[in-house]
């Protein structure tokens, strides 16, 4: 019995998982390919692809999950586990069901705040943590609440259900194979199998079992045109890619090295191990590697990015320019490299670059505010040429992307004073005060 609860609350804790401590990882190869992994299957449900963004969270169990809005939260051990990008199509198609079923009744502008928002990319990997209440799962077993327990659970397999049958059609109408959705499934059913879990334990999950949602989904999946289709060549190697990179940042360097030892000498083993190395403090040989990568293919824009970050990380700033206005230009000034690219022209410390930096993170920023690093960068361009105004915007802007309310509402009501009154800049530092106030009033008010 403690084995099968065990088990069971392992379970339910996958509801719970979004509101632990955790971390949101940034990295633009791997936003870039989500967006475009998903985008033929946020079609096919009637959404919008510039509406619905999928997020990376650091952490390593298989799980995706949905907060509200139409934001997709997919765990890191989502992309080590799975064994192509099919099978992580078939889980964002299932979230994706649950968005367009109004499952989750949370806005995802209350949500995101609290989750905070950190990174510039996996190499720089600044965690963001994530609040609220992490006992859901244990409040399950409360004494007394068994009837309410059940109900509950009665109602989220419902809910799985219709998100499991929603993630098929949509799969079936985007023209994408559903073998992967089954094969993910079939990664779960192991885990069930290993705590103990079987069909007769069903009333007691909040999720049907693994097999019974394979038994559900075959007929429809497999009687489809696309059941046959080759998964597309380009989102399969961009996952193998991604894949290993993420292994390089999330895992031990010892683990990375022995999956991907020196002698493999493949674009993958090379990319794992540029980050490993990097992250575990060897910057020579993390340059090698970075140096293969660009040898391989010396205009493709992440090797540059990385080649750029190593060097810029290694004290280096100067040296990093080169790669990294390559990428930033090639990616059409993604904002996660444009950062680092401004990044790079402020740590040079030559006033001849601080024009180019402020226009550089001018672009992140406008097609990317929720990167508290580019508002700080922005911010000590602002502060070197003696716009204080604007700094402390640039301070509020990011005190309010990491919840520090108090240094908002402080910076914000600065920047009102050496703002031209009702320019753009002076109505946003407003925005953002009157916004933080409001919102200390009410956390005081909970206090009491």
């Amino acid at each position: 019995m403690r084995k099968f609860v065990a088990g069971l609350m392992l379970a339910l804790a996958a509801l719970a998982q979004p509101v632990q401590a955790q971390s949101i990882l940034r990295d633009a190869e791997t936003e870039a390919w989500l967006a475009d992994l998903s985008r033929p299957i946020v079609i096919a449900a009637g959404l919008r692809p510039q509406d619905v963004q999928v997020v990376m969270i650091n952490d390593p169990s298989l799980n995706a999950f949905v907060a509200g809005g139409q934001t997709v939260f997919i765990h890191s051990g989502t992309i080590q586990g799975a064994d192509n990008a099919n099978e992580v199509q078939g889980v964002i198609a299932h979230e994706i069901g649950h968005i367009v079923g109004g499952h989750v009744p949370l806005g995802d502008r209350g949500f995101r705040p609290a989750l905070g928002i950190s990174i510039l990319s996996m190499v720089l990997g600044v965690a963001a943590a994530l609040a609220g209440a992490g006992e859901a799962a244990a409040a399950v077993f409360g004494a007394g609440q068994q009837a309410a327990q059940l109900n509950y659970l009665s109602f989220s397999r419902d809910q799985e259900a219709s998100a499991d049958a929603a993630g098929a059609r949509f799969l079936n109408d985007a023209g994408i194979t559903g073998k992967g959705y089954l094969s993910f499934f079939g990664k779960l059913t192991q885990l069930e199998y290993r705590y103990g879990i079987s069909r007769k334990d069903s009333f007691m999950l909040s999720h049907p079992v693994s097999s019974e949602r394979i038994a559900n989904l075959t007929d429809s999946l497999k009687g489809a045109p696309a059941w046959n289709k080759p998964s597309d060549p380009r989102i399969e190697e961009s996952f193998r890619r991604i894949r290993a990179k993420l292994a390089g940042y999330v895992n031990e360097m010892n683990r990375t090295l022995q999956e991907f030892p020196p002698e493999n000498q493949s674009i993958y083993a090379h990319y794992a191990r540029a980050y490993a190395y990097h992250k575990g403090g060897f910057p020579e040989k993390a340059n090698a590697e970075a140096d293969a990568l660009v040898a391989r293919s010396p205009h493709d824009p992440y090797f540059l990015e990385v080649k750029g970050q190593i060097l810029l990380e290694s004290g280096k700033p100067r040296e990093a320019l080169i790669p990294l206005r390559e990428a930033t230009e090639r990616t059409s000034y993604s904002p996660l490299i444009a950062t680092t690219f401004g990044h790079a022209l402020i740590a040079s410390e030559d006033t001849a670059n601080y024009a180019e930096a402020e226009r550089v993170l001018r672009i992140a920023v406008g097609r990317d505010n929720e990167n508290p690093f580019a508002w700080y960068q922005l911010g000590v361009i602002y502060e070197r040429k003696g716009d204080t105004a604007r700094a402390m915007l640039a301070t509020a802007e990011r005190a309010s992307l990491m919840g520090d309310l108090r240094t908002a509402a402080y910076s914000a009501r600065g920047a009102l004073a050496g703002l031209p009154p009702n320019t753009p800049d002076w109505i946003r530092a407003q925005d953002i005060a009157i916004t933080a106030a409001n919102q200390m009033q009410d956390a005081g008010k909970k206090k009491r």
